[in-house]
């Protein structure tokens, strides 16, 4: 039997990793779901411990008194509006925490901590990356010119994690999550919930479906973590004695494109896609600007023969979704679609569209690879449209979306 504390339990995916381990009461009888506030509905085998990870070591050591356990699953994250700041608030979160946990005595008993992070990783954010993406790929500190990239908040955690783990012979295992599709209640950010209230709304006005985002990544590739698979590989990797010390990515095991996604979507709320949808101009709404001035696949160039050839991202919106948010006839359609369907109407202002329209807007391809979790015998896999469609049938559970069935 075994002990676990989840930090972050009410994201979208640390509650997640909370009701999975919740599912095998003998493996897992006392779990710890520590987030800011008391809240989710979890098995009884959960305690819920109110925590602020933005406190002090010694104020997060008065909330962790008479809280111990063998594993560590640390998914809290706080988004800042600049890298520096993620780097700043992120890293200190991590640091205190663990800080708390040696003050109280706790990291004695720790025998794992998995860290949950993400592609930014490889600067997916930042513009084209190498593909596919693989664990062993170097870390974005530089590129011959060591300002060329910003700080990166998930590189300092990990650092925090190795250094702690190695001064008290604890293991550790790191995850690299990419474009999460899940539900957790009052955090819609994530694209399910995001894309199914775009879509409602749209087809409220008698709109045909109009992919928001780029063109080019309409027609080219991404890849995509459902928050339940996530969850877990995260057991299996704390159990797992081959994955101490390692990092992974964990993604769906299909790649995928918006161009065989976005019907299913229009499908799904009974929609056609618009047919001209890439045509010049849309509802005065579209904006295209440039990422980072070095694109990560700039590293590579000298080694695979693109010197020269590698060029920065761009962030291209067909529908700017945060002009179209606020939109009077978009706001008038929510509201008309939320009384009539009884919907969460507070759903619409939590959506990030920022968010959406950065992720969809990508003009370049994302493929994660999967061979490191498999040549040490991980088999999880998630189709991504049923990840979607299993999230939107959440979602209308918790009315954030009308029935669409």
């Amino acid at each position: 039997m075994s002990s676990a504390i989840v930090v972050g339990a009410t994201g979208i995916l640390g509650r997640e990793i909370v009701l999975q381990l919740g599912k095998s009461p003998d493996k897992w009888p006392t779990i710890y779901a520590l987030s800011r506030s008391k809240k989710g509905d979890f098995p009884p085998t959960v305690r819920q411990t109110s925590i602020d990870l933005t406190g002090s070591t010694t104020e997060m050591a008065q909330n962790l008194q008479g809280v111990t356990a063998e594993y560590v699953f640390f998914a809290a994250y706080l988004q800042k509006d600049t890298e520096q700041a993620n780097w700043d608030v992120n890293g200190d979160m991590l640091q205190n925490f663990l800080n708390a946990l040696e003050t109280t005595g706790a990291a004695s008993s720790l025998k794992r901590i998995v860290l949950v992070t993400g592609c930014k990783q490889y600067g997916v954010h930042l513009g084209p990356v190498k593909n596919p993406m693989l664990e062993t790929d170097p870390w974005l500190r530089g590129g011959g010119d060591r300002t060329s990239f910003p700080p990166n908040f998930y590189y300092r955690q990990q650092d925090i994690v190795r250094d702690f783990c190695e001064t008290k012979e604890v293991g550790w295992t790191v995850t690299y999550a990419n474009d999460v599709v899940g539900f957790a209640r009052g955090n819609f950010m994530n694209l399910a919930t995001s894309v199914g209230i775009y879509a409602a709304v749209e087809k409220e006005l008698g709109h045909d479906l109009v992919f928001p985002g780029s063109e080019r990544f309409y027609s080219g590739f991404d890849s995509l973590t459902d928050a339940g698979l996530h969850a877990r590989f995260c057991e299996w990797a704390a159990l797992e004695p081959r994955a101490a010390g390692e990092a992974f990515n964990v993604v769906n095991g299909d790649v995928e494109s918006w161009q065989n996604l976005w019907p299913r979507v229009a499908e799904r709320f009974g929609m056609m896609v618009k047919p001209d949808q890439f045509v010049a101009g849309y509802g005065g709404e579209s904006s295209s600007s440039q990422l980072a001035d070095v694109a990560p696949l700039s590293v590579f160039a000298e080694k695979a023969g693109l010197e020269g050839r590698v060029v920065p991202g761009r962030l291209e919106q067909r529908v700017d979704l945060v002009k179209w948010s606020q939109r009077e006839d978009v706001r008038k359609a929510w509201d008309s679609l939320t009384t009539r369907e009884g919907l969460d109407k507070k759903a619409f202002e939590e959506a990030t569209w920022s968010f959406l329209g950065f992720v969809l807007g990508r003009a370049y391809d994302l493929v994660v690879s999967m061979s490191k979790a498999r040549a040490l015998g991980w088999t999880g896999y998630k189709d991504t449209w049923t990840a979607i469609s299993d999230v939107f049938d959440k979602l209308e559970e918790a009315k954030v979306l009308p029935k669409t069935r």
